[in-house]
């Protein structure tokens, strides 16, 4: 059965006390467990790097970025690996550390609500929408690409 072109495929991601909600195509993979390699100078945001495909990949903790919670590097973490946005050469990847495994959901182009209850939104987010009943974090990717970039080039 064809998927109707109304419908926009995503990945809701655990992420702290928050869902982010991320595009199906900027998914590469879904990890279960990959040794991280701590990033001296970096901030806690930054728990290291994964050795990924033989990329050296950031791994990010969303909820430390956005103050939304703790998500702690565990035997038991999952990690989700996207394709940057910006093109760039030296970091086509970054992770994001997740606490279970994310859930593939279609959402109906006319099913997705702004939720604008929120008037100050974290850092790296671009918005908070409604999934019918559940609430979700839009991350901006772009921005959370810059971020990592200007981390890397003070810690190094």
């Amino acid at each position: 059965m064809a998927r109707s072109n109304d419908e926009i495929r995503g990945i809701l991601v655990q992420s702290g006390n928050e869902r982010l909600l991320l595009p199906n195509a900027t998914v590469a993979e879904v990890l279960s467990r990959a040794p991280v390699e701590p990033i001296a100078g970096a901030p806690d945001w930054l728990p290291g790097r994964i050795d990924w495909q033989g990329w050296q990949v950031p791994l990010v903790a969303f909820s430390h970025l956005t103050g939304q919670g703790r998500d702690t590097v565990a035997h038991n973490s999952k990690i989700v690996v996207l394709k940057t946005l910006s093109g760039n050469q030296a970091m086509p990847y970054f992770a994001l550390l997740t606490p279970s495994f994310p859930r593939l959901v279609s959402v109906p182009r006319d099913g997705l609500l702004a939720d604008a209850t929120e008037e100050d939104l974290p850092p790296g987010v671009q918005m908070r929408v409604l999934l019918g009943e559940e609430g979700a974090l839009l991350p901006d990717l772009e921005s959370v690409e810059i971020m990592i970039g200007d981390a890397l080039a003070k810690a190094a």
